[in-house]
């Protein structure tokens, strides 16, 4: 007789890109091990790939790799709060008394910001825009790990994450144009297509959690977190 056959529950969250609504179960031992090992890697790499492993193993229907990065860390912590609990406790160091302070985090706070100024059309002229999309996890990996001197790669990203031109009733799709007329079309837009993609890529949306403590010296202080590498715990 072979072992029993554990049956997880499935849940359902909804995509804040999409509005579509997806399945999940609770992550096992099995993710909980690939969990660990980005924790102590201490490396964005490994940690990357490991929330690409554990959400295509545990969310259903979705393609992980055409995902935004908002998107995925807003699965990492449906199922961090359903596979352990929804609250998260660690310890930040008080920048004036340089004392560790305990804070507790509910998953349930963290919330999804959109700048105002974000909009995913950035104007050419007035007849014409781009449609963007969101950078993917491939593409945040490299974002954060650009340094002085690799400008021609963040222009490739950049120029990646156009969608489509639209010109009044004609919609033109990136898709269908060669690597060298996509250059080209870039490297003749007006500054204002520029400072508009930079706006696009600065106000992406982000989870961000607020909270207040009390430090050592009985101030009151403000904390805000965002982004992966603080959710990822």
């Amino acid at each position: 007789m072979g072992l029993p056959k554990i049956q997880l529950p499935l849940f359902e969250t909804k995509l804040f890109s999409t509005g579509e609504v997806v399945k999940f179960r609770p992550f096992t031992v099995k993710e909980e091990k690939i969990l660990l090992i980005a924790q102590e890697s201490d490396d964005i790499d490994q940690t990357m790939l490991a929330l690409k492993q554990i959400i295509s193993n545990c969310v259903y229907g979705v393609e992980v790799d055409m995902l935004p990065m908002f998107e995925l860390e807003h699965l990492m912590l449906q199922l961090r709060s359903k596979s352990v609990n929804n609250i998260i406790t660690f310890n930040i160091t008080d920048p004036d008394t340089k004392l560790p302070v305990e804070i507790e985090l509910d998953i349930d706070d963290i919330s999804l910001t959109i700048d105002p100024k974000h909009s995913k059309e950035v104007a050419i002229n007035d007849d014409m825009f781009l449609m963007m999309r969101y950078p993917r996890l491939d593409e945040v990996s490299l974002f954060k790990n650009f340094v002085k001197g690799q400008t021609d790669t963040l222009f490739s990203i950049m120029i990646a994450c156009i969608d489509s031109v639209v010109d009044g009733d004609s919609v033109s799709s990136m898709s269908d144009f060669s690597d060298d007329e996509i250059q080209e079309f870039v490297e003749s837009l007006p500054g204002k297509a520029i400072e508009g993609l930079q706006t696009f890529f600065e106000t992406v949306p982000v989870l961000r959690f607020e909270s207040t403590y009390i430090n050592a010296n009985g101030d009151s202080k403000s904390l805000v977190l965002e982004g992966m590498e603080t959710f990822f715990i």
